[in-house]
């Protein structure tokens, strides 16, 4: 499969572009980016050609790993998914229910294939750990903490992107959370309560269809001593911890190419497909618009 790679940020730089480059199955084409000398600078170290023009990477790939702010990726997912490519995508899916529901509307129409990085989801402890927890019955809670430091630590290199400054830990780390939460708790039937805490610090409450109910804590400007993820589930069966991985960015996103390369082939739709994307997206405008007094 012939891939091109959109973006040029600190996320393409450490994950994208060394996945796409190890991938024994991938091509990587090229780079596209906003701008030319990151462009340059990126696709020159891997040897890859780099893109002035979206349209003319398009033209000569078959799928397209996207690491751009939300809105962007939103965008150019729609055009590249008319265009025929398959889409490797990344969290949220967009900034706007309207823009995530165009982005599936344009791979169900083109017939492409679709799979959003959650990155939990592609890492085998914690992929075995959410699956085991599906299979099981009787869930009562959920609680999951997300507590990043980007705002609050040193030079950390996601601190000036503009999207996360202003959409803060609720767009950035609760898709992590809801990605979790969703395949063993099932679908969530409303959002019953978002409040702010300190910094970017939101606290949600999510009744789910099942009967169960969860929480979240998410933020991206935790005190850097404080900050980590934790999911624990209490049920029938007892309580159980998600475990912590040891697997790096780059590896969880090879197998995300490998969903990414499955869907394509057998047509299937991957778990974690741009319908999911949408999904996690609605959840999160629902508890935006009850933060902003909605």
């Amino acid at each position: 499969m012939r891939i091109g790679l959109l973006g040029t940020g600190p996320w393409a730089q450490m994950a994208h572009a060394p996945a796409l480059d190890r991938h024994a199955e991938l091509d990587f084409v090229g780079v596209w980016g906003r701008r030319t000398a990151p462009t340059k600078e990126l696709a020159d170290s891997y040897g890859v050609r780099a893109y002035d023009d979206v349209d003319a990477l398009l033209a000569d790939v078959d799928a397209v790993a996207v690491a751009l702010p939300p809105s962007i990726q939103a965008d150019l997912a729609v055009r590249a998914a008319r265009a025929g490519r398959h889409l490797l995508l990344d969290k949220p899916l967009a900034p706007t229910v309207e823009q995530a529901r165009a982005i599936v509307e344009a791979v169900e129409a083109a017939g492409v294939a679709s799979v959003v990085f959650f990155t939990a989801r592609f890492q085998p402890e914690t992929e075995a750990w959410i699956s085991e927890q599906a299979a099981a019955e009787g869930w009562f809670t959920g609680r999951a903490e997300w507590l990043g430091a980007v705002f609050s630590g040193d030079d950390n290199p996601f601190a000036d992107s503009p999207w996360r400054q202003e959409k803060g830990a609720l767009w950035d780390v609760g898709p992590h959370a809801l990605s979790v939460l969703l395949p063993v708790l099932g679908e969530v039937r409303r959002v019953t309560a978002a409040a702010p805490g300190p910094g970017d610090t939101v606290h949600l409450v999510l009744d789910h269809l099942d009967g169960a109910s969860s929480t979240l804590a998410l933020s991206l400007t935790a005190p850097p001593a404080a900050a980590g993820a934790t999911v624990e589930l209490r049920g029938t069966t007892g309580v159980t911890v998600l475990p912590e991985s040891t697997e790096s960015a780059v590896s969880a996103l090879l197998r995300a190419s490998d969903a990414l390369l499955a869907a394509s082939r057998d047509g299937r739709p991957h778990a974690c497909d741009a319908a999911f994307g949408l999904r996690v997206t609605e959840i999160l405008a629902e508890a935006e618009a009850l933060l902003n007094g909605g």
